[in-house]
């Protein structure tokens, strides 16, 4: 049996999963439009390839990918494009993205797909061109354009893939949902990630209170030999990519790296059965299992939903109170934010959508001073300094946030969750995390001007040097030619001269 690890910190919050059943899927109803964000991932947004009036079929690109770190969009069923502009979409900012308006026809009719008779004949190259296409981002909430994390190409390569099911926020049910009801698809996913990476070890994590789906992974596991099922005790937030690895494997991922930068690799059962999808089948990312629960709720469960399904429908299939609901969130209570509209869509990265009434998550209590208990840095898993980085968040003080590794915040709000003071530290986190890219992004552009502005002075100078050295040279064999007397200049002076003697002399 492995050893299991144990990280810093963690807390353990009401876990109220009973609530959305997990272990069971149904589908939503069938929307009459879906609003489609050209940015559903982490990176450059797609570029959309239709226009207002195209009719497009299930499965169809919609918006192509534009650079490396970016992702198609696809249409999840057929219909007709009715708008292109700027919509409202889930953002803890709440920010607009362009979106791509689709008035369904309601007769789901797709594209063909054609998947692979074999993908171990396939190079890698070939694998991870099928993987960028089908519009794959991380389906656990991050929404990192899978194809990047799997060309990534450091020394040493990736030993042990890990399929995190952890999942340990409160509320969220649908990887456990997935496990128990797709298991097999999961490991056959693994399966081609393993084979895409190098991966020698495959690591199924779920934590202990997920004892259904633990079986039905470990029965599917069975047929992958480098496949092992671990699980470990519950706690919050052993999910984080960082503290996974820490309590699988006792290895740390250094301050600012990336898993791959110590040989592992990190992804979410959902995301494993969307890369399956794309090379056994063919078929893109336009669906995903999503938690829709809260006590505002009728009937919570775990939906099958259309991408760009509005928040609003998914609701009322669930059958949604709104008089009895405080706020809905998108995501989970820890992690999430709120929905300040409704029309808002369903996209890759959502993993729940919880409506709770007031009573069940009572609104934020107004803001006190810190007392500086050091209950925050006790509960942060990261190992950081919470109190301090919150002083130095309030003061814009970059490098002292940077000295304190602000950036290896995993936003994942344990330290406010014990806060006495209820002070909303997260968000004080995320708004200095801007900054601080905001001012490397400056920093990059300064760099690139003054480079740019080196790179032309020198060019003057050469150009400067090349003017003066011709001339030099012109001078010189002036000079030289005087020297010898071949200079026509003064041949021709001579000459006249000459011929002025002779002239005077005869007369």
């Amino acid at each position: 049996m492995r050893q299991i690890f144990d990280i810093h910190g963690g807390i353990h919050p009401p876990e109220r999963k009973d609530m959305s059943n997990p272990g069971w899927v149904s589908d939503c109803d069938m929307p009459s439009k879906l609003v489609l964000p050209v940015t559903q991932h982490i990176g450059a947004p797609a570029r959309p390839v239709v226009e207002v009036g195209d009719t497009v079929l299930g499965g169809q690109m919609i918006a192509e990918a534009q650079g490396p770190v970016s992702v198609p969009v696809h249409a999840p069923s057929s219909g007709t494009v009715t708008a292109i502009e700027a919509r409202a979409v889930p953002h803890a900012s709440g920010l607009t993205d362009t979106c791509i308006e689709i008035s369904l026809d309601g007769k789901d009719e797709w594209i063909g797909c054609e998947g692979l008779d074999n993908w171990r004949d396939e190079t890698k190259a070939a694998l991870l061109e099928r993987v960028r296409l089908a519009g794959i981002a991380g389906l656990g909430g991050a929404g990192f354009p899978t194809a990047i994390k799997l060309a990534s190409d450091r020394d040493g390569g990736i030993h042990t893939l890990i399929i995190n099911g952890t999942e340990c926020e409160p509320y969220i049910t649908a990887d456990d949902t997935v496990m128990q009801c797709f298991a097999q698809q999961i490991v056959e996913g693994a399966e081609i990630l393993a084979h895409m990476v190098g991966a020698e070890t495959v690591l199924l994590a779920v934590e202990d209170n997920k004892p259904e789906a633990v079986d039905a992974m470990r029965q599917a596991a069975a047929a992958l030999e480098i496949a092992e099922v671990v699980t470990f005790p519950t706690k919050y937030p052993s999910g984080g990519e960082k503290q996974l690895i820490e309590i699988l494997l006792n290895a740390q991922v250094p301050s600012g790296g990336i898993p791959a930068d110590i040989g592992v690799l990190c992804q979410n059962p959902s995301t494993a059965i969307a890369v399956r999808d794309a090379l056994i089948d063919g078929k893109p990312v336009t669906h995903r299992i999503t938690t829709v629960t809260g006590m505002s709720l009728k009937d919570p469960g775990n939906r099958r939903v259309m991408l760009g399904t509005p928040i609003r429908e998914l609701l009322e299939t669930a059958g949604f109170n709104a008089d009895s609901a405080d706020r809905v969130i998108h995501g989970g209570p820890m992690m999430g934010f709120a929905v300040t509209d409704l029309d808002m869509p369903v996209v890759k990265i959502t993993n729940c959508v919880l409506a709770p009434t007031r009573t069940e998550i009572p609104p934020p209590q107004p803001q006190q001073a810190c007392i500086r208990c050091g209950m925050c840095a006790e509960a942060c898993p990261a190992s950081l300094l919470p109190q301090q980085l919150y002083w130095y968040a309030r003061a814009k003080d970059q490098e002292q946030l940077e000295r304190h590794n602000l950036m290896d915040c995993i936003e994942c709000g344990a330290c406010a969750y014990v806060c006495p003071s209820h002070i909303p530290l997260v968000q004080y986190y995320r708004s200095a995390k801007g900054s601080l890219r905001e001012a490397a992004k400056e920093k990059v552009r300064s760099d690139n001007s003054r480079s740019r502005f080196e790179a032309r002075q020198e060019r003057l100078e050469r150009e400067a040097a090349a003017r003066e050295a011709k001339r030099a040279a012109r001078k010189a064999a002036a000079e030289a030619r005087a020297q010898a007397g071949d200079d026509p200049v003064q041949a021709a002076i001579e000459r006249a001269k000459a011929k002025k003697a002779q002239q005077e002399a005869g007369q």
